[in-house]
């Protein structure tokens, strides 16, 4: 495939209503949610959130963020934050991902650096890790039971580190399950739901929390910010899933 002259396209408060955002654009059951995701960043562009992706019908972007502005459970001040990398199907090994993280650099410069959430292992939802170590970064914290805090350091500054609400892996609500999650992921709103349904099929109780602000999403109980699920109280995945998904692993924890 040639990629070589495709072009990187920056959303702003202009140009939001005419240009997809990458995720859910084609899935008609996430229509609702792919709205409330351009409602979400109308309002995240004057904290300087970057959106930037390449201009195909596709999963090519990136989403950053001054850190002290993420949603994310993280202490960097002074640093950008990568909230969203994704590169799927038939524009991996382009190099596009590469062209996009040279973006972020570029717009990270007079920063202490770039600081990513990932994963130990490579996990849906999240940026595999090796990505990010070819690139410089190297983990900086942990919080279980599986991510990583990487930074990419360009000058001496204090290290990120993981709010320490997110290190314990638990939930205030200590009964049923509990859903956190944002409008940040189109896929969110949908999914929520359809996996509350599930567990009521179970006979388990599910609260939904919305989170709507960022002081929420760093002060909450999930590393990954954006979904999270606990059952009595501990944390259980990160990931948003299908009703037969769901219902496999529900099946497995409540056995």
């Amino acid at each position: 495939m040639q990629t070589d002259n495709l072009e990187i396209v920056a959303l702003s408060e202009d140009n939001i209503e005419t240009e997809h955002i990458c995720c859910g654009f084609s899935d008609k059951k996430c229509a609702e949610g792919y709205q409330l995701k351009k409602e979400w960043l109308r309002h995240r562009f004057g904290e300087g959130f970057v959106f930037k992706k390449f201009d195909v019908r596709g999963k090519v972007f990136i989403e950053y963020v001054p850190a002290e502005y993420a949603w994310r459970p993280i202490q960097a001040p002074g640093y950008m934050c990568i909230q969203c990398f994704w590169v799927s199907g038939r524009y991996k090994g382009q190099g596009l991902g590469r062209r996009l993280l040279q973006e972020c650099i570029a717009d990270s410069q007079g920063k202490n650096g770039i600081a990513v959430v990932t994963s130990k292992r490579k996990k849906p939802y999240l940026t595999d890790k090796n990505f990010f170590v070819k690139h410089g970064f190297e983990v900086c914290d942990t919080a279980p039971p599986y991510f990583e805090l990487l930074v990419k350091r360009f000058r001496e500054a204090p290290t990120p580190r993981f709010r320490e609400n997110a290190r314990n892996g638990t939930c205030e609500h200590e009964r049923g399950l509990v859903f956190t999650y944002t409008n940040q992921c189109p896929f969110t709103e949908f999914y929520v739901n359809e996996m509350a349904e599930v567990a009521n099929t179970h006979g388990i109780p599910g609260q939904k929390i919305r989170m709507t602000t960022r002081e929420e999403v760093q002060n909450g109980p999930s590393p990954f910010g954006v979904f999270g699920v606990f059952y009595e109280g501990e944390f259980l995945s990160h990931k948003v899933m299908s009703r037969n998904k769901f219902d496999k692993l529900l099946s497995k924890v409540v056995a």
